[in-house]
């Protein structure tokens, strides 16, 4: 990974209010039909998640090339003290999916990861919970690393570590459970089927997700090219957080307009890790930043460094924004990282816990999801 892309006041009850946009800059949501209401099984009928790329909290929040993240951020419910589980990208995907990143700590597996351990997908199918994840610009060979093809060269809008679903075998070579591998351009009209998912896993494309790396036009995504940013808001930073703030503005719409959203469903809106700033009061990148049972690196491993002596490994500190239906802003202080977001979904559907998540002890706690009551 290149050294640029390193680039709960009180917790809140689990059982709290919901929130609606209406603060200044945010756009209100149309409610469509609730035709698909409560579901038993769990406290929310749907959780959506949807996955970015590579930003700290202080780099997204309150920026001015993501308005629209920030007015979420500012009238739905926010956890100021989120944290990547470690770096780089694809170890925090298998975390969130699996409570785990089994001792994967860089991205260059990608192509030969196969992965027989259980996961999400086998906790939601033994509980008869409907499931689909959504790749923005998802290849037809969706075991590909990279995609599209332009002049014959595979350029990366899609990139393989960033779907952590098909890193498992029992996903990757289930034909079935493969068909719930889809383009994002499905979203909206599965949202609107009798057969909607329940659970809902979003990864936009490298252009739309804030990664960036893609040097060359790209026919249909005027999102191309997007240039790696190197620094906080240099032009290609400031780019990425503009598209990036666009895609998840036309999600959210999407999924609040849709049939499948009723007062009792949630998104939440993470990065995998953080990038160029650490916190406003250091204003450089924390690598080390996090909590919640994130790799501890001793001294002599090559991470150790003379300005990093080593210790919680974690992915620093990063944007976490819950969105829910109808109720006040709140801020929520307690130190989460993505184990803390599995064990939300899994306790809403009393899944049971995979690896470190539910690991209370040593501070997983679940991700505070409000929901009105």
């Amino acid at each position: 990974m290149r050294l640029g892309k390193k680039l709960a006041t009180a917790a809140v009850g689990v059982a709290a209010l919901a929130l609606s946009v209406t603060a200044a800059g945010a756009t209100p949501a149309h409610r469509g039909p609730q035709s698909h209401g409560r579901q038993d099984g769990g406290n929310l009928d749907r959780i959506f998640v949807i996955m970015l790329e590579n930003h700290s909290q202080s780099s997204v929040i309150d920026d001015p090339n993501a308005p629209y993240l920030t007015s979420l951020a500012h009238t739905y419910a926010m956890a100021d003290h989120y944290y990547g589980v470690t770096h780089p990208s694809m170890p925090n995907y298998l975390a969130a999916i699996a409570g785990d990143n089994f001792g994967i700590q860089d991205d260059n597996d990608q192509n030969i990861v196969n992965l027989d351990r259980r996961n999400l997908v086998d906790q939601l199918q033994a509980h008869h919970i409907r499931w689909d994840a959504y790749f923005d610009t998802l290849p037809a060979n969706k075991l590909a690393r990279f995609g599209p093809e332009v002049g014959g060269v595979s350029v990366p809008l899609y990139a393989k570590k960033h779907n952590p679903f098909v890193l498992f075998d029992d996903v990757k070579n289930s034909p079935a459970r493969m068909s719930h591998i889809r383009d994002y351009s499905r979203l909206g009209a599965d949202l609107n089927s009798k057969a909607a998912p329940r659970f809902v896993w979003i990864s936009p494309n490298q252009c739309n997700d804030m990664h960036g790396g893609v040097y060359v036009a790209v026919p249909g995504h005027p999102e191309a090219p997007c240039p790696y940013g190197s620094a906080k808001d240099d032009a290609n930073d400031a780019a990425l957080k503009h598209k990036a703030d666009m895609f998840v503005r036309g999600a959210v719409r999407t999924i609040m307009s849709s049939k499948a959203w009723t007062k009792r469903s949630a998104i939440v809106i993470v990065t995998d890790e953080n990038d160029f700033t650490g916190n406003a009061e250091t204003g450089g990148w924390e690598s080390a930043a996090g909590c919640c049972d994130s790799p501890y690196v001793e001294a002599g491993d090559p991470r150790v460094s003379a300005t990093w002596p080593g210790g919680t490994y974690g992915g620093g500190l990063i944007p976490a924004i819950i969105v829910t239906a109808g109720a006040r802003h709140v801020v929520d202080h307690t130190p989460y990282n993505h184990y803390s977001l599995l064990t939300a979904i899994e306790d809403n559907w009393h899944l049971g816990h995979l690896g470190h998540a539910g690991d209370s002890a040593n501070g997983v706690l679940p991700l505070k999801i409000q929901r009105k009551g």
